[in-house]
C-alpha cells in the first residue's frame, strides 16, 4: 500500500485510533478527520479537525483525490442519499462501516450470508424504523446497487478500546466509571447465559487495513470480529476481576427502565432484544482467509479489558447514571 492516499472518516473513535498508525505504519499518506483532536498523534499523519457530514469541510478534502476511503461515520436513513453513493464515485476503494447487529438470530454461528433483519424480521415496527440495525443494512443496499464495485462492507461485533467498556448494553459510565466509584452494576437477567462476541479495536482495526485495496475485498462484505464468544455473566466475571465490577442481575424491564424510562423511544429496547439477547457466535473465516490473519493471533478478551482498562486514567469524569443508582438503592443491592 506505499505512497496510497486515504481518507480516514471518523477517524478518532473506537476503530479509526488503531487503524490510523496501522495505516501509516504501511506506508499509506493518512488524512485523519474528525470532530476530536487525536490522543495521540501519528508521525506523518495529516490529522484534519471538522465536521465529516459539512460539505465546507468534505468537499475541498475529497478534491485532493484519495486512493481509499475508510468511513466510520453514523449516516441515518436520511443521510444515506446524501453521502452515499457520492463518495464511492470520489475514491478507488471505499470501505463503509455497517455492523454485526444487522443479522438476525436465525443461523449459528453467523455467517455474511445468515438473514439480516431488515429483510427477516416480522417486527413491522422495526423493519419501517431508523434503527441502527436498520439503516446500516439499507447503507449496503444502496453500495450494493452500484454499477462499480469498488466497495467493502464491514460489519465489526461489539468492539472495545480506549474508554469503550461494553457490558450488555452498558457501556464505560456504567461498567468501568461504576467499578472506580465502588458502585453495583445492574444487567438484565434474561442475558445472563446468551452468548456474546467482543473484539479487541486493534485487531478489526487490522483486518480493515488489510482489507483496503485488496483484490478479494472489491464488492464483498465482512464479519470483521473475533470468534471467541462467552456468556453475558461470563464477561461480568471478567470484569469483577479486573476492576472489581459488581453486578446485579434483574428483570429486563427493569434494566431497560432504567436505561431509558421513555415509552415513546424502543433504540435501546431493540439494542437488548435484537442483539444483545441472540446468541452472537461469529464465523469470521471469510475475513481470516481474505488477509491472512488467524484467530490464534488475536487478543483474548480478558487480556484485551485487561490492557484498555489498565489504560483508563484513574481520575476520569464518568457521568452518573442516578437512574441506576436509585434502582440499586431501592432494591438494597447497595447494602
Amino acid at each position: 500500500m506505499s505512497e496510497k492516499k486515504v481518507l480516514v472518516l471518523g477517524a478518532t473513535g473506537a476503530m479509526g485510533q488503531y487503524l490510523v498508525p496501522y495505516l501509516a505504519a504501511a506506508g499509506c499518506r493518512v488524512t485523519a478527520l474528525a470532530l476530536d483532536e487525536a490522543r495521540e498523534k501519528v508521525p506523518g499523519v495529516r490529522y484534519v479537525r471538522g465536521n465529516a457530514k459539512d460539505w465546507a469541510v468534505l468537499e475541498p478534502l475529497l478534491a485532493e483525490g484519495f486512493d481509499g476511503i475508510v468511513d466510520f461515520m453514523i449516516y441515518p436513513t436520511g443521510e444515506l442519499c446524501t453521502y452515499l453513493p457520492f463518495l464511492p464515485e470520489r475514491t478507488g476503494h471505499y470501505i463503509y462501516l455497517s455492523t454485526y447487529r444487522i443479522y438476525d438470530n436465525q443461523e449459528h454461528p453467523v455467517r455474511e450470508t445468515s438473514p439480516r433483519l431488515i429483510d427477516s424480521t416480522t417486527d413491522v415496527l422495526l423493519r419501517n424504523s431508523d434503527d441502527y440495525s436498520i439503516y446500516k443494512a439499507r447503507g449496503e443496499n444502496i453500495l450494493r446497487s452500484l454499477p462499480r464495485k469498488n466497495w467493502t462492507i464491514v460489519r465489526p461485533a461489539v468492539t472495545y478500546s480506549f474508554l469503550r467498556y461494553q457490558l450488555v448494553t452498558l457501556e464505560g459510565p456504567e461498567t468501568v466509571g461504576r467499578a472506580a466509584a465502588g458502585k453495583v452494576a445492574v444487567l438484565p437477567e434474561e442475558a445472563r447465559f446468551v452468548q456474546g462476541t467482543m473484539s479487541w479495536a486493534g485487531d478489526v482495526a487490522r483486518m480493515i487495513e488489510r482489507l483496503l485495496f485488496n483484490e478479494r475485498a472489491f464488492g464483498e462484505t465482512f464479519t470483521v470480529a473475533t470468534a471467541e464468544h462467552h456468556t453475558w455473566e461470563e464477561i461480568a466475571e471478567y470484569y469483577r476481576d479486573i476492576c472489581n465490577l459488581k453486578s446485579v442481575w434483574v428483570p429486563k424491564e427493569d434494566y431497560l427502565h432504567i436505561i431509558c424510562a421513555s415509552p415513546y423511544y424502543f433504540g435501546a429496547r431493540w439494542q437488548l432484544e435484537y442483539d444483545r439477547l441472540f446468541d452472537r457466535v461469529m464465523d469470521n473465516s471469510k475475513v481470516l482467509a481474505a488477509t491472512g490473519l488467524e484467530q490464534s493471533g488475536l487478543m483474548k478478551l480478558y487480556d484485551g479489558l485487561k490492557y484498555e482498562i489498565s489504560r483508563c486514567p484513574s481520575d476520569f469524569d464518568w457521568p452518573v447514571s442516578k437512574a441506576m443508582d436509585a434502582y440499586v438503592k431501592e432494591k438494597g443491592f447497595d447494602a
